[in-house]
């Protein structure tokens, strides 16, 4: 995911298209979108470039646990607007979805991720 939101910022479409499986999916709720873009995109290809064309948000993103498993969250100065669920498999993205609405921004479970390289296991302290 670290390398995903890199690419993300830097609208580094090629490092995009590496990541996804050739059939992602990404599903946004329209709250999370402009105008005219469509809640539904398909093909490695269009979904990274739908990433790119909405890059700017990227820059408030963070990794963190969302529903138990590593996604995105994205909340400038604080206030969350969107999380993402992430589905990978075989090492690739094969979809996410895009969570904006309120009602259902509350159901999701969000967990912080230590910051990398930091080992919080108690047993490792000892």
């Amino acid at each position: 995911m670290e390398a995903f939101l890199a690419a993300a910022r830097g609208g580094d479409l090629g490092g995009l298209l590496d990541m996804p499986a050739p059939d992602v999916v990404r599903r946004a709720d329209p709250a999370a979108l402009p105008p005219g873009v469509p809640v539904e995109l398909r093909d490695a290809r269009t979904v990274a470039e739908g990433t790119v064309a909405l890059r700017e948000r990227s820059r408030f993103a963070a990794v963190a646990l969302v529903d138990g498993d590593v996604g995105l969250v994205v909340a400038p100065r604080g206030r969350l607007l969107f999380a993402l669920t992430v589905t990978v498999e075989g090492g690739r993205i094969t979809s996410y979805d895009v969570v904006a609405v309120p009602a259902r921004l509350r159901r999701v479970e969000l967990g912080v991720l230590d910051p990398p390289g930091r080992i919080s296991s108690p047993s490792a302290t000892r």
